[in-house]
């Protein structure tokens, strides 16, 4: 519970004004239907016992007319608004939820990161996120609006009916309600676990089947990987029907709650009328403000059932907002000019729990123009090297200096404008072509994003022709402008170029930062042996003085380096 009030805090934080502007239309619609309906009552037996007494003429039916079709009106205004201002904040609310998430996610260690990529687990995120939009908008506000309305109601009644009146009503709703609600809660809280769980399975194997059917067909696994999903979907329609009959029987008991209230406010105001202490008419109005505030708890139900996913979802998402600042230098340290690029002295790394290190130990100098490639078998720790050499993961022991200072002692920002890793497996995003290439680059050497879309893409960097020769030199200039040049609209992923086209996109956006230092996993993997080694070529065309490690198994890579340094396999 901690976790939600914490959740619930900070998403108040991010639009108090509208959320409190939203829960004081939510307590005005309530207060108004109770209004309304009390009113209704009292006048529609006010003329009752007006035309019994033969007074009817004399009765005046147009200002408790009038004020019926007001509250009529004013409630409905008041929910339209309701639900566009606490809607419209949480939406906002959520945005701002999501950055916290993201900051946190990306304050974790690379090895953490990685092991999010998976199709489960960015699931599981985004529905966490969305699990919480009904925090406030079915929890937290519902129960402001229904306690305010009801204490509310109490007074109204005390002064308007009589004490014993309010009382009974209040108590009937405070007693039963909170008995009512609190039975939901806890019958529905392990089926919203269960479906949450089910909706996550169902989630990941329909993923998996959809991006890997021609591999599942191949192997013949198509069938299980069926059979999973409809096991997954069975799971989520049992927890689901479990949820709607917790639900059901909440809205019984909310309904017999209601029916209890208005029977104690109809049996205590009918005793006082027929005692004389007061009319009818004001009997009536307990008995219809009674059965009017029925609508309050009615409004919690559905939280109540989601209580259960969203206590977990909470709990995972509050993990990951408060993942620890990871300490850096305050500035960039004073570089050595005659110093090598890279020093790395007994260089190790061994993963937790392993019993043997990946690799190591390993010695290797890089100087200002030179192109070493790291050769070995598959599983010796090529990669790895070079997740440790970027300051990605820690070395296990074994020092790197950096521009002749330690790596330690960069901070983030400066470590990376001077050395660039260009992984294995990179990224594209859905967009243009110029948003793929823009990822790359400080904000110094971008321009204000364009208002207008004729504008231009280009127009977004600060030196286009630059964007354009390394395109040109990597030979993906001339297919990108028989498309939409860098306007040209990729898919999720980067899908509607080939493989060998993404490679080389990636690679122009590693190029367009211009590092003193640039790591390259497999370059030219997906690339014919003459587009490799025109984009080889191209490396040391574009960056003259950079130094390049390069991990490769191909022969026109090794070609390309100056000298070669052999990774085994421990």
């Amino acid at each position: 519970m901690k976790s939600l009030l914490r959740i619930a805090r900070d998403m108040l934080a991010a639009e108090p004004k509208a959320f409190l502007r939203g829960a004081i239309l939510g307590v005005t619609v309530l207060a108004m239907g109770a209004a309304l309906l009390g009113l209704s009552g009292w006048f529609v037996t006010a003329c009752a016992m007006a035309g019994i007494a033969g007074i009817g003429i004399d009765f005046d039916f147009f200002r408790p007319s009038a004020g019926v079709r007001l509250l009529a009106l004013g409630r409905a205004g008041a929910r339209y608004g309701e639900r566009m201002l606490t809607h419209d904040a949480t939406l906002r609310a959520l945005s701002a939820l999501r950055l916290r998430l993201y900051r946190g996610v990306a304050r974790l260690p690379f090895e953490a990161q990685t092991r999010l990529r998976g199709a489960e687990a960015l699931n599981r995120l985004t529905s966490d996120v969305d699990a919480l939009d009904g925090l406030l908008l079915r929890l937290l506000i519902p129960v402001a609006t229904v306690l305010t309305v009801l204490a509310v109601s109490f007074v109204t009644l005390w002064f308007l009916v009589a004490p014993a009146v309010a009382w009974s009503v209040t108590l009937a709703y405070l007693a039963g309600g909170t008995l009512a609600l609190i039975v939901t809660a806890r019958r529905a809280h392990g089926a919203a676990e269960a479906a949450e769980t089910a909706l996550q399975s169902l989630r990941a194997r329909t993923l998996d089947m959809a991006q890997s059917r021609a591999d599942l067909t191949v192997a013949g696994a198509l069938l299980r990987q069926r059979t999973g999903i409809g096991e997954a979907v069975a799971a989520e329609v049992t927890a689901r029907n479990r949820m709607e009959a917790a639900d059901r029987a909440g809205g019984f008991a909310l309904s017999l709650t209601t029916g209890i209230a208005a029977a104690a406010a109809l049996l205590s105001g009918g005793m006082l009328a027929q005692a004389g202490t007061i009319t009818p008419a004001e009997a009536a109005i307990g008995f219809f403000v009674a059965m009017a505030l029925g609508e309050g708890p009615a409004l919690l139900r559905r939280g109540l059932t989601e209580l259960g996913r969203m206590q977990v979802a909470a709990r995972r998402v509050t993990a990951l907002c408060d993942t620890p600042v990871r300490p850096e230098p305050a500035s960039a340290p004073a570089r050595e000019g005659s110093a090598p690029l890279l020093v790395a002295q007994g260089l190790t790394h061994r993963r937790a729990g392993s019993a043997r290190a990946t690799f190591g130990p390993l010695d290797l100098t890089l100087t200002a123009g030179e192109t070493v490639l790291i050769s070995g078998p598959s599983g010796a720790g090529k990669s790895t090297l070079l997740s440790v050499l970027s300051g990605l993961i820690p070395a296990t022991s074994g020092t790197i200096a950096l521009e002749g200072q330690p790596l330690a002692d960069w901070p983030e920002a400066a470590l990376r404008s001077t050395m660039t890793l260009l992984p294995q497996r990179s990224a594209l995003i859905g967009g243009t072509v110029a948003e793929n290439l823009a990822l790359a680059l400080p904000a110094e050497r971008l321009r204000p994003a364009p208002e207008s879309r004729s504008t231009p893409p280009e127009a977004r960097f600060a030196d286009p022709d630059r964007v354009w020769q390394i395109l040109d030199a990597l030979e993906l200039g001339e297919v990108l402008r028989r498309r939409e040049g860098l306007a040209t609209v990729l898919g999720p992923g980067g899908s509607g170029l080939s493989g060998g086209q993404s490679r080389r996109l990636v690679l122009a956006r590693a190029l367009l930062r211009e590092p003193d230092i640039l790591l390259l996993d497999e370059p030219s993997e997906g690339l014919d042996p003459d587009t490799a080694a025109a984009v080889l070529g191209a490396l040391r065309t574009l960056l003259p003085e950079a130094g390049i490690i390069l991990v490769s198994h191909r022969p026109a890579d090794r070609a390309f380096a100056d000298r070669e340094i052999a990774v085994a396999r421990p």
